[in-house]
């Protein structure tokens, strides 16, 4: 719960203010100082803190943007309780253009991290000391690793935490999904101290998406009202009701090949539906990629090149296809109105 002023690294924020900090975290090889800009919007009333992160992958550049336009948004001029707005988490990866610290390390398989190992170790310790664990929630933006993309969705450990599905129904993507938490992610480190932490998925690495861009940036709005921390104000309720999916298969290619696809995301598919044909450059082989179970597609390979063993397609599980269409559709119809007003 925020109270009085709040203290970052050497800055203090009173208030009702905000202020930018840079938070050190190393030096270049050239003896330039590198650091990690934090954002600080410091409420005039008591409420919770909240932590929006980015690019703790290098190349994951959406949630950036979410970010930038977060800063800019009205609705946070009036503000109950703290927001700390992290735009590039991993500045090392960010600046190379790579998912990947300089030794390549994940800096999200760092966590918790210590004072003295690696500099992905370092790094990890330090976000989550001085970011994370002030916080009572967390919104982590990502988008798919290089030659993949996602649908929107929010990952949640919901079976060990209730209020987290709460917290992702909030967000209003098309698709939650109820996946386990993966060891030395952030996540999972804030889990561990209580910090009820979203994980967004959508788009691809080194690409802006605008439907994944207003999507996180519309959800990180409703998350927000929904925790009280800003107040809605004459903005359009979106009526997505999210589909649930408690389980998600990676279908695989069984060889190497050139992959034609059938299918596009956030298409529903049925098991056994052919979703594309994988052959080789010359035509004498060919077969059909097959899905596995009914669900929707909410990934994808976006390299034609592929191969054994590589991933194609992500398909989260559903029971009921023709709901899942509505919702979808829905989704879909309230990114094509036109109106300059968040969606709430």
């Amino acid at each position: 719960m925020a109270t009085g002023d709040f203290k970052l690294g050497k800055a203090t924020i009173k208030r009702g203010e905000r202020g930018y900090v840079e938070l050190p975290i190393t030096s270049l090889y050239t003896h330039t100082p590198l650091s990690m800009p934090v954002y600080v919007i410091h409420g005039r009333y008591d409420g919770p803190v909240i932590f929006v992160s980015a690019a703790i992958h290098g190349d994951e550049i959406n949630g950036v943007e979410i970010i930038r336009r977060l800063i800019r948004c009205r609705c946070l001029r009036s503000v109950h309780g703290t927001i700390l707005l992290i735009p590039v988490v991993n500045m090392l990866g960010f600046l190379g253009k790579s998912r990947y610290l300089p030794d390549r390390r994940d800096l999200n398989r760092c966590f918790p991290g210590s004072e003295h190992g690696s500099l992905g170790s370092q790094l990890a310790h330090q976000f989550l000391h001085d970011i994370a664990l002030r916080c009572n929630y967390g919104i982590d933006l990502h988008t798919a690793a290089q030659g993949r993309t996602n649908l929107p969705q929010v990952r949640v450990w919901a079976d060990h935490d209730p209020q987290l599905l709460e917290l992702a129904q909030a967000f209003k993507t098309p698709v939650i999904l109820r996946s386990d938490i993966q060891e030395g992610t952030l996540r999972e480190s804030c889990d561990k101290h209580g910090v009820k932490t979203l994980l967004y998925e959508a788009g691809e690495a080194l690409r802006f998406d605008e439907m994944a861009i207003r999507t996180g940036y519309e959800g990180v709005l409703r998350v927000l009202t929904h925790l009280q921390i800003i107040q809605p104000k004459n903005r359009r309720r979106s009526k997505i009701t999210p589909i649930i999916a408690h389980r998600n298969h990676w279908i695989r290619a069984s060889q190497s090949g050139i992959v034609r696809s059938h299918i596009h995301l956030g298409q529903t598919v049925k098991a056994g539906e052919v979703l594309g044909y994988l052959g080789d450059p010359f035509g004498d082989t060919e077969q059909k990629i097959i899905a596995n179970l009914d669900g929707i597609i909410i990934g994808q390979s976006t390299m034609p090149l592929i191969h054994e063993g590589e991933a194609l397609f992500h398909i989260a599980a559903v029971d009921d296809t023709t709901s899942a269409n509505s919702t979808l559709n829905a989704f879909q119809h309230e990114l094509e109105l036109h109106n300059t007003s968040p969606l709430l």
